[in-house]
């Protein structure tokens, strides 16, 4: 066990096993039964799962018990002994590994019983698809500690994008988590470096966002476009942003808070003011190339987020810069652990 996983506070119970009975733990209130029989045998398969369940094998606080039942805490689970104290039949099926040691613990800023707060690093995509076999959604076996849960994402970042991204390490913890985004009890707080320098040092930017097709291998690359609000699937979009930096007219150094949370918003909303941000090709095409020594790559970082804890109070997070950020920000002599916060809040009269 690392050092994170000792320094957990006493998280209740776990899993007990004895005579052909099983508890369920704290952490897995809100599973399904057929994914918690996944969890601890999964060589079972789903058709003989089902046959235990009709003849009456399985049964939760002495009932008949049916796989999409959502467990409780401290409902006690009867096993069928071949199941208990033998291994099924049927052996699980191979999983391929990942392409490094699939370990998620080195980005790990914060945890606790609830929640884990990663520094995603650049390059690493939150989850698969088309061509995808290494990736965030992939490796979070290795963040399950003491935990029989598989922990879950709770929103995502870009590819390229690094920074703050929060998993939640149980069912609950991922519904309150859930709530407070789309409620928008939640604050982010997004670090760019811009090609160019906005007209205003401060301003919120109201540009509906609608996908834009046919880009990419067979028009299956994601692009988004502004668009007019009326417009057929436009959706509302609003991004606060203010200058905290610059570099003579050439680059500057932009803090951004989305007020909604539309895919590459920041990246549209920053280049339609003519000022894309740097490593950004697909929004800013030749204009977000750097110069001289800044890297070739996404100048875009999470760089904080306040949201709802599950448990109660708040949880406050903030995440160091990417390597070649770090670089770009030292380069102009920007303050790569500047601790102010672009947007206060208004005092109340």
């Amino acid at each position: 066990m690392g050092p994170i996983a000792r320094k957990l506070r006493d998280i209740g119970p776990e899993r007990q096993l004895s005579n052909n009975t099983a508890i369920v733990a704290h952490d897995e209130a809100g599973v399904r039964l057929d994914r918690w029989f996944k969890r601890h045998y999964p060589g079972l398969t789903h058709g003989r799962l089902e046959k235990l369940l009709r003849t009456g094998q399985v049964r939760l606080d002495s009932k008949r018990a049916k796989a999409g039942d959502r467990l409780e805490a401290g409902q006690t689970l009867r096993l069928p002994p071949q199941v208990a104290h033998g291994a099924p039949e049927e052996k699980p099926k191979a999983v391929a590994p990942q392409a490094d040691d699939g370990d998620l613990q080195k980005y790990v800023l914060y945890m606790d019983s609830s929640v884990i707060v990663l520094n995603k690093p650049p390059g690493l995509a939150t989850q698969g698809g088309s061509g995808l076999k290494r990736h965030i959604d992939g490796m979070l076996d290795s963040l399950a500690f003491e935990k029989t849960q598989r922990p879950r994402l709770v929103h995502r970042l870009d590819r390229d994008t690094s920074g703050v991204l929060i998993v939640a390490r149980t069912v609950p913890a991922a519904a309150a988590l859930a709530k407070s985004l789309a409620q928008r009890d939640a604050s982010k707080v997004y670090w760019a470096l811009t090609r160019g320098v906005p007209a205003k040092k401060r301003g919120t930017i109201k540009a509906a966002l609608a996908k834009e097709g046919g880009h990419g291998p067979h028009g299956r690359d994601e692009r988004m476009a502004v668009v007019e609000h009326d417009a057929n699937d436009a959706k509302p979009a609003i991004t606060e942003y203010v200058v905290l930096g610059q570099a003579g007219e050439e680059f500057a150094w932009v803090a951004a808070k989305p007020v909604t949370g539309r895919t590459h918003q920041i990246r549209v909303h920053l280049a339609s003011l003519g000022t894309p941000i740097v490593g950004d090709f697909k929004y800013g095409g030749a204009e977000a190339r750097p110069k001289g020594a800044i890297a070739d790559k996404l100048h875009l970082h999470a760089r904080a987020i306040d949201i709802a804890r599950p448990d109660g109070g708040r949880l406050h997070v903030v995440a160091p810069l990417p390597t070649h950020m770090r670089k770009t920000w030292e380069l102009f002599g920007f303050h790569t652990d500047d601790a102010r916060d672009p947007f206060p809040k208004a005092r109340k009269r």
